[in-house]
């Protein structure tokens, strides 16, 4: 591989540390600008990157706008670790400036803005690549050579659960969790959908319910511990999703389950079922049962040791190979249509089909690669 690209970040808040952790041992990319609303924490998070990397002779600039990151002729792509409101006006600044793009999930906030991304891309010749990356680790994609190999035989569902009592039980400002654009299953819908995407291909019609069984949550924790505040969306959201291929996927997103030992994510086939380790994270056993026990799979794809920004390190070496990205923001806007389409469906009390479709993502082939 030749130069790495270079990067320039927008917002330095908590998941910016998580990134520059993977980013700080990559190769493939270096940091060259931050920015920030917060100047000091923008100054610490440069602080970080030019201390930390491979390259640590290499200055990380410190801009006070979002506009003059994208200016600049040292950077190559934009790592976008914004607010989710302004996940497609960063995009479009940055795409605009002839910037690719990396960004945190979601891709944007609804369908109109996720197509301006895109068309913005293609009309640009630049890439776009969204989270979560966590598929790229080795618990989804060694599952999911399991499924292509035929160790299920042909799938026939899978099931993936998130529940959770709820975030206000340990988050000290958690309003935004219940207000429009959050919610369980846009909160934490997109890992749980990028894993099915990979394992059983895009989803073509959903059916889906869901319920408020509160009007009102107390902060749990913090300052702010005993305060009440209103619940304004759906809680828990269920669904029935059926994928390209056939295979028919029960979803199920809570907040307000207080304990449960359901697997996060089971596939099902006609000769095993395969259990599947958190979306959310990066590795985990994958275990399949033939009839009998459960055995654990050998570690057999996908990124070892990865971290949140294994999809930018992805990016960088598709540019560098001339191939397609993993974390595409295809991939990013179909999960979008699904989860908004089944929101749409439970209000409507019906079922609808996903307009929008994506090409399932190259598997990541062998561990390491």
């Amino acid at each position: 591989m030749g130069q790495p690209l270079r990067v320039g970040i927008v917002g330095a808040g908590k998941i910016s540390g998580a990134y520059l952790t993977t980013l700080n041992r990559l190769t493939s990319v270096s940091v060259t600008v931050v920015t920030d609303l917060d100047v000091d924490r923008a100054r610490v998070l440069a602080r970080d990157a030019a201390a930390g990397g491979p390259r640590n002779e290499v200055e990380v600039a410190v801009v006070g706008s979002v506009a003059e990151l994208v200016a600049r002729d040292d950077v190559d792509a934009v790592l976008n670790l914004t607010i989710p409101a302004a996940h497609a006006d960063v995009a479009l600044t940055a795409l605009g400036a002839g910037k690719h793009v990396y960004g945190e999930k979601p891709l944007a906030a609804d369908r109109k803005e996720a197509e301006a991304v895109l068309a913005a891309a293609r009309a640009a010749g630049l890439r776009v690549a969204c989270a979560p990356d966590t598929v790229l680790g080795t618990g989804t994609q060694t599952a999911r050579k399991a499924v292509d190999d035929g160790l299920i035989g042909r799938p026939i569902a899978a099931t993936a659960f998130l529940t959770v009592p709820g975030h206000e039980s340990w988050h000290p400002d958690p309003e935004f969790y219940y207000r429009p654009g959050g919610g369980p299953l846009l909160d934490m819908g997109p890992y749980y959908l990028s894993a099915l995407v990979h394992l059983l291909g895009p989803v073509v019609k959903v059916t889906g319910a869901s319920s408020r069984p509160r009007d009102e949550r107390t902060v749990g924790s913090g300052p702010r511990a005993g305060q009440t505040f209103p619940v304004e969306v759906d809680t828990h959201i269920t669904g029935v999703l059926e994928h390209a291929g056939g295979a028919l996927s029960t979803l199920v997103m809570s907040f307000d389950v207080r304990a449960a030992r359901l697997p996060r994510i089971e596939v099902h086939g006609t000769e095993a079922s395969l259990s599947v380790p958190d979306p959310n994270g990066f590795d985990g056993p994958v275990e399949i049962n033939r009839g009998a026990d459960w055995e654990t799979l050998p570690v057999s794809a996908g990124h070892r040791d990865a971290g949140r920004g294994t999809g930018l390190d992805d990016l960088a070496q598709a540019l560098a190979e001339g191939r397609p990205h993993r974390a595409s923001a295809e991939l990013a806007a179909h999960v979008l249509d699904i989860m908004l389409t089944l929101l749409e469906s439970a209000d409507q009390a019906r079922t609808l089909p996903v307009a929008g479709t994506c090409e399932r993502p190259a598997p990541v082939t062998g561990p390491g690669n």
